[in-house]
């Protein structure tokens, strides 16, 4: 049902997504929606033949990706483990995989600070972002009665693609990103034969539905950033695709 309602209002929003300009504040909010209570398989373990990138133990397939400006190079992470998840330090860097991928399924969890200070509004609040190998960041924000930009918030296609429904959870509460990136193909010319397109469901509801990234890697790292805010994720793991799948 859920998916049903999100793909209704598929014809709109992508009718409209040209006619705005990146991280306009005049855009039209997406509806707000309650995701219900976590299905079982929203918070499953990663299947069989899954690359395991976060086990709740280590990071020894993560290096940092210290700033511009950041005078410690260093490539080891500085974000805090604990009781099963992986917490940002701020100003410690951002954080990405060793390992290239291509074609994937991407799982991740995560959950924006619980105490909120109210201090701190739009994006402010649980700023984060899951930056696609070779591509766009999806945002993660606290998107929960936290208005912004819509093509900055929650599950958003960060200045590009906002979300279809905002089914963000209340802040330090666990939430799911299901994530197909298909990269791009091109031919023996290297004409493009086929874009490269994500599709996300956030919290059970389909929310990106195969937008176009228009960007020409074929692979790339995965990257957790550090936006200055002490967000949580957990239960990390990509499969790798070697053929097209339906998402």
């Amino acid at each position: 049902m859920k998916s049903l309602l999100v793909i209704g209002l598929l014809a709109g929003s992508v009718c409209a997504a040209e006619e705005w300009k990146p991280r306009d504040m005049n855009r039209p909010r997406p509806p707000v929606r309650d995701p219900g209570a976590p299905a079982a398989k929203e918070f499953a373990p990663p299947p069989a033949g899954a690359v395991v990138l976060f086990n709740g133990k280590d990071l020894n397939q993560w290096e940092r990706k210290p700033g511009a400006k950041d005078q410690d190079k260093s490539p080891a992470p500085k974000w805090k483990i604990e009781n099963g998840y992986l917490e940002i330090v701020p100003k410690g860097g951002s954080i990405a995989t060793m390992e290239k991928f291509g074609d994937c399924r991407i799982h991740i969890e995560w959950a924006t600070p619980a105490q909120v200070d109210p201090a701190k509004t739009g994006q402010g609040r649980g700023n984060s972002g899951v930056f696609l190998p070779g591509h766009n960041e999806v945002q993660v924000l606290d998107s929960y009665q936290n208005d912004t930009y819509p093509d900055g918030q929650a599950a958003a296609i960060y200045s590009k693609s906002p979300p279809l429904v905002n089914v963000c959870r209340k802040p330090g509460e666990w939430q799911s990103y299901d994530i197909t990136l298909l990269q791009p193909r091109y031919d023996a010319q290297r004409k493009l034969t086929r874009p490269c397109t994500v599709t996300v469901i956030h919290n059970g509801v389909l929310v990106q539905d195969k937008v176009d990234l228009g960007g020409g890697a074929t692979e790339g790292v995965l990257s957790l950033q550090d936006h200055g805010n002490p967000v949580r994720y957990r239960n990390v793991w990509i499969q790798k695709l070697e053929k097209d799948p339906k998402p």
